[in-house]
């Protein structure tokens, strides 16, 4: 890494050196801008930076990935980046549902499923039938999205009119079904089926969409995972790609404030081994959480109190409680495949599938081993549990608060996660019928409290802000702030998560700095963005810097 330098300055500062983060600096650099990337832990990726040990790759946060392949809108901006993106491969069996009653799968077949569930529940076929053919209609429309996903905020008044017109062809076949939310879930399987033992299947999902798109993506063959090496691969390709256009990146660097004149940012603030280090640069991406920008980094004038309130009040996706499993035999000698497995408990409340009691809460188990042999010692396997959670569970999991707010993780803390681990552990065991616990060489535990050290979002939060009604009406995503050369990029900038909205919010942040930076460039990514010229025709422009794609799994 560099020697950070308090008298450089750079085109563009990306705080954050997360999935966002690394696209948005690969990005900018193909366009001949100068980057820096800070990142206040010691290693890159966020949430997907994964670890190793004793001889196992550990993927932290990833159950699969979407939107990836290259007609799709996150393979798409890969593409944009260079030819040498990891290799994907789609999942032949993705979601199995688990409940006391019922156990069904969801392969990239969904048709298998459907036609299932009308063989058990014969009386609700022409629902069962409407349900699938409606997730159909939404698949077609995400593949429509690939050239509809640059923000408006990069537009004119007119454009951005044709533009929502457009964007009509991914949002019509949802409109009927957007705000069935919380309670209002089983009003809208109503409109398809009334059976409740149908409904038990999405007992746990928080809104109607999220029981139709896993179905919309499988009818695309939209499931894919990284051939080898886990979710990380990302990270590592990422991270060869700007040091090939020589951006700084400077690790274990914490952005403490960012000093405003004139409505602009004219010097970042960040510190390094106890030291304090000031850089300039004309414009500056936040990946970082949101609220940490708007509360602490920035003067608190910048952004109204009437908009930080609502931003208190977002609602957030939860944070989570991990086990990653170390097995000294294979996962699929315990029966457990490459599809993720969500264990329910019936007879209890929506609400209480994933408020984080872990005598109840929903348990996803997950085998990467399964997926790929490569995160593993011959003949062993990974296993992770995975469990929605918040930081709030026992007085914030038993930890005490420091002098300058940081959580204190004593004793408590450790006999806590152990005991919350073992309560999942014994669930699994018994949902699945397998002896898991005599085959574990060892496991390591993740709580909220692990998530916020490491990426500094509130609560822990796994994926930002969530789609829904009070979101869209509170405005809370947004890439332009009110500082002039200040732009969201992270996923916060969107509302939804994951890799796919990542990089999405990357892109979108280096089209609107090249709008102020330099119109051709901002012309050539806006029309690849829209689908109006390919990558091989962006890359014979001059403005663009090629990229030998030496980038080696």
């Amino acid at each position: 890494m560099p020697e950070p330098k308090s008298t450089q300055v750079y085109d563009i500062a990306i705080i954050g050196g997360g999935v966002s983060g690394l696209t948005a600096g690969a990005i900018a650099a193909k366009f001949g801008l100068k980057c820096c990337i800070l990142e206040k832990q010691p290693h890159l990726g966020g949430y997907i930076a994964g670890f190793d040990k004793e001889g196992f790759k550990i993927d932290t946060a990833i159950h699969w990935l979407n939107q990836c392949s290259k007609n799709e809108m996150a393979g798409r901006i890969f593409s944009l980046i260079g030819n040498d993106s990891p290799e994907l491969k789609p999942l032949d069996k993705i979601h199995r549902f688990k409940g006391d009653s019922y156990d069904y799968v969801l392969s990239n077949k969904p048709d298998e499923l459907k036609e299932k569930l009308i063989e058990d529940f014969p009386h609700e076929k022409k629902g069962i039938q409407k349900f699938f053919r409606v997730a159909k209609g939404m698949g077609k429309g995400t593949l429509a999205y690939a050239k509809l996903f640059r923000t408006d905020e990069s537009m004119a008044f007119f454009e951005s009119m044709y533009f929502k017109i457009k964007l009509l062809r991914f949002y019509f076949p949802l409109i009927k079904y957007i705000f069935y939310s919380g309670d209002g879930v089983t009003k809208g399987l109503n409109k398809f089926f009334k059976d409740k033992n149908l409904h038990k299947l999405y007992s746990s999902e928080k809104d109607l969409l999220s029981c139709l798109f896993p179905i919309a993506w499988a009818y695309n063959n939209g499931y894919q995972i990284p051939k080898k090496g886990g979710a990380r691969v990302f990270i590592q390709w990422l991270k060869h790609v700007n040091e090939f256009y020589k951006n700084d990146i400077i690790t274990n660097s914490e952005v403490k404030r960012l000093h405003i004149q004139n409505n602009n940012c004219e010097r970042i603030e960040y510190t390094q081994a106890g030291e304090t280090i000031f850089i300039k640069s004309k414009h500056v991406i936040s990946t970082n959480d949101i609220e940490t920008l708007y509360t602490k980094q920035l003067s608190k004038n910048v952004v109204s109190n009437k908009f930080k309130e609502r931003l208190n009040h977002a609602v957030l996706y939860s944070s989570a409680f991990t086990v990653n499993i170390a097995l000294n035999c294979t996962a699929e000698s315990l029966g457990i495949g490459e599809e993720l497995i969500s264990i329910a408990k019936e007879g209890i409340q929506r609400k209480e599938h994933d408020g984080g009691n872990p005598l109840i809460s929903d348990i996803s188990v997950l085998a990467p081993s399964a997926r790929d042999k490569t995160l593993v010692p011959g003949g062993k396997g990974l296993i992770t549990l995975y469990m929605a959670a918040y930081m709030g569970y026992k007085n914030n999991w038993s930890t005490e608060k420091g002098e300058n707010g940081n959580f204190i993780r004593g004793e408590r803390y450790n006999q806590l996660k152990n005991e919350v681990a073992e309560i999942l552990i014994k669930r699994v065991e018994k949902e699945l019928g397998i002896g898991l616990k005599k085959h574990i060489q060892f496991y390591d535990v993740s709580t909220p409290i692990t998530y916020y050290r490491y990426t500094g979002n509130k609560d822990g939060t796994m994926m930002g802000a969530r789609h829904g009604k009070a979101n869209m009406q509170a405005k809370i995503a947004h890439h332009q702030t009110k500082v002039k050369n200040l732009i969201i990029g992270g996923q916060w900038a969107d509302l939804g998560g994951g890799v796919p909205i990542a990089v999405k919010s990357a892109t979108n942040a280096v089209l609107l700095t090249l709008k102020k930076e330099n119109k051709q460039s901002f012309k050539l990514l806006a029309n690849y963005m829209d689908g109006e010229i390919s990558v091989e025709q962006l890359n014979s422009y001059e403005p663009v810097k090629p990229y030998d794609n030496s980038w080696k799994a």
